[in-house]
């Protein structure tokens, strides 16, 4: 059986310590894969559009997107990408901490693809990716 190529996974996050613990989990749970960090959403959309410094940025398969961002939302950017054909298609999980009912149906009703809560604890946020990685990264076909 043929092994599946490296994915490139962006993750949208302006918490070090959550970046921190975020990278540790991916390099546990799917160590082939290669992880890209946005600490604000401009940059993420910067990334993702291959603006400026990120000219050469590899296309993402698969964002984690906080919320929380400073000098654009989560919100603000997963419209900006659901917005546009060329990107509509990437996945798009956001991670975050906040719990509000408004948050979790803005989020739908713009088309991201998962809402998951931030995990309380270490183990928590593992065994969280490893089920995301188990999904999206594995089971399911991603566009090319």
């Amino acid at each position: 059986m043929a092994q599946k190529p490296a994915r490139w996974i962006l993750l949208v996050e302006d918490n070090p310590g959550d970046v921190l613990l975020m990278e540790e989990a991916f390099e546990t749970v799917c160590p082939e894969h290669r992880v890209l960090i946005a600490k604000d959403g401009a940059e993420a959309v910067d990334m993702v559009w291959r603006r400026g410094r990120f000219h050469d940025a590899p296309r993402p398969d698969l964002i984690l997107l906080d919320l929380n961002l400073p000098k654009k939302s989560g919100t603000e950017v997963l419209r900006e990408l659901k917005g546009d054909a060329r990107y509509a298609r990437i996945p798009v999980i956001v991670f975050s901490s906040s719990s509000s009912d408004i948050d979790v149906q803005d989020c739908y009703s713009t088309h991201v693809n998962a809402y998951v809560p931030k995990a309380d604890n270490p183990a928590e946020l593992v065994q969280n990716l490893r089920s995301l990685a188990g999904f999206w990264l594995t089971t399911a076909r991603l566009p090319e």
